[in-house]
């Protein structure tokens, strides 16, 4: 597993898939291996992909500065892989809480980002707030599946400020377009994953200034995709739509039946709408 040096000595680890125009791939979490994105439904065959673990989580070392999960102060690590692996340039996707990261990355760094690709984005770093009602109108259509009524109920004490470790858990089956065996066995494996002390920190106090960094992205006229799951509740497509309208020169795509995960759910339409859009 190759690595490199952060700026203050802590060891970090990046995984590469494929051949072709490299891709700097920002997994969510926050704090999370890089594992849990496979080969993001097959988009390797298409570009060679670089997956950062993030500092305290994977092959990565366990920094001596515990403050330094900070999401803004993750920006360096991104910016020491970039000079690490020679790209004047590169093309950037973000998953889920690895987009705050890129977003942040992105206002630091313009002129270091061609293509950016944000996928189910989480939308702290950019301020946008996610009514209760919009999370629970994106899951309804899916009142007829078998877990929904206990799913849901969870959904609504989280969304009125009742949320407790019993409801989180079992608002889960959303993330997922089927909850299947298959899907439950890539959730238990992406929990043993996550640092979740890290986790605590990345969005700290003074990890993000909205306002300045929703000016820095009005003024980045690359392309950018944003790509929602139709039923996402973790990142309505609403949402990501108002998260698009940032950008001068945004795509919004929802991928139907999809949830947080959309390449596991459908990878031959995550692929066909990345792959063109990453062209």
């Amino acid at each position: 597993m190759p690595t490199y040096s952060a700026p203050d000595t802590t060891q970090l680890a990046y995984h590469v898939f494929g051949e072709g125009p490299p891709l700097v791939c920002l997994p969510g979490g926050p704090i999370q291996s890089s594992d849990y994105l496979g080969e993001l439904g097959g988009l390797s065959a298409h570009r060679q992909l670089i997956m950062p673990d993030p500092r305290g989580a994977g092959g990565s070392a366990v920094p001596a500065d515990s403050a330094s999960y900070r999401c803004d102060r993750l920006v360096d690590d991104v910016e020491a892989l970039r000079e690490h692996l020679g790209l004047d340039r590169m093309d950037l996707l973000g998953h889920s809480s690895g987009v705050n990261l890129a977003a942040l990355y992105v206002a630091r760094h313009p002129e270091r980002v061609g293509r950016l690709a944000l996928i189910t984005p989480s939308v702290r770093a950019v301020g946008i707030p996610i009514p209760g009602e919009v999370r629970r109108e994106t899951v309804r259509p899916r009142h007829d599946e078998p877990w929904f009524p206990e799913a849901y109920a969870a959904l609504e004490a989280i969304t009125e400020g009742r949320a407790t470790a019993d409801t989180w858990q079992a608002i889960t089956p959303f993330s997922y377009g089927r909850w299947d065996e298959e899907a439950q066995t890539y959730e238990s494996a992406g929990k043993a994953q996550r640092n979740d002390e890290a986790a605590g920190v990345f969005a700290g106090e003074g990890a993000f200034d909205p306002e300045s960094t929703r000016e820095a992205l009005g003024r980045f006229e690359r392309p950018v995709l944003l790509l929602a799951g139709e039923v996402d509740p973790g990142a309505p497509p609403v949402v990501a739509a108002e998260f698009a309208g940032l950008f001068p020169n945004a795509e919004l795509v929802v991928q139907p039946g999809a949830g947080h995960f959309p390449w596991r759910d459908d990878p031959g339409r995550f692929m066909a709408a990345t792959s063109a859009f990453l062209a």
